[in-house]
């Protein structure tokens, strides 16, 4: 069995995630191009990211498990970033007031060791509360999600954006779905409740 596991990720909301499962891992930056490429709808856009975070650490670390994961939103069949600034994120929940959001989160476990890969991604909707603009520049102001899908962190105030949600991993909306995850590190031989 590989000896380490790594996280494909400097998120600190990943971090946070994979440490609930108790294993030991660390963390490194994949430094991919996160761009859709021209046609490229969500779901796959958030497979190959995934994906490409993961092998993009092969070379460093050749005896592990590797996580590679992440999130892309959709909103009229089209994948929406990071907002990256103010201005952004106001036009982003502006466009999701009253509406129904999809969100993609792709997980991606490489084993180096057998060079075996396995990807999947998990759909996760959540329905926005019509928006009025003072209630969105209050949260924005509060919570400055700038670096999160979608412009807002579910984890805190962001919840108070949502009318309700569906899908069966609500970590997958924070960016990485640990129910999914678990099923595929058990499929490499690591299942968390066997170690103590």
């Amino acid at each position: 069995m590989p000896r380490s596991m790594i996280l494909a990720s400097s998120s600190p909301y990943r971090r946070q995630l994979l440490e609930q499962l108790g294993l030991p891992f660390q963390c490194a930056a994949p430094h991919i191009k996160e761009e859709a490429l021209p046609g490229e709808g969500a779901e796959a856009l958030a497979r190959r990211l995934a994906a490409e975070k993961a092998t993009a650490l092969g070379a460093r670390f050749p005896d592990a498990l590797i996580i590679g994961s992440d999130q892309v939103a959709e909103l009229d069949g089209r994948p929406q970033g990071k907002p990256g600034n103010l201005e952004n994120a106001i036009r982003q929940l502006q466009a999701c007031s009253g509406r129904k959001v999809n969100f993609h989160t792709g997980i991606s476990v490489l084993d180096t060791t057998s060079g075996r890969q396995h990807t999947e991604v998990e759909k996760f909707t959540v329905y926005f509360r019509d928006l009025p603009e003072q209630q969105i520049l209050n949260y924005l102001e509060r919570e400055q999600p700038f670096d999160c899908a979608g412009s807002f962190k579910v984890e805190g105030l962001g919840i108070a954006l949502f009318e309700k949600m569906e899908g069966s991993d609500y970590n997958s909306l924070i960016g990485l779905p640990l129910i999914r995850l678990v099923t595929l590190l058990t499929e490499f031989g690591l299942n968390p409740l066997d170690t103590h």
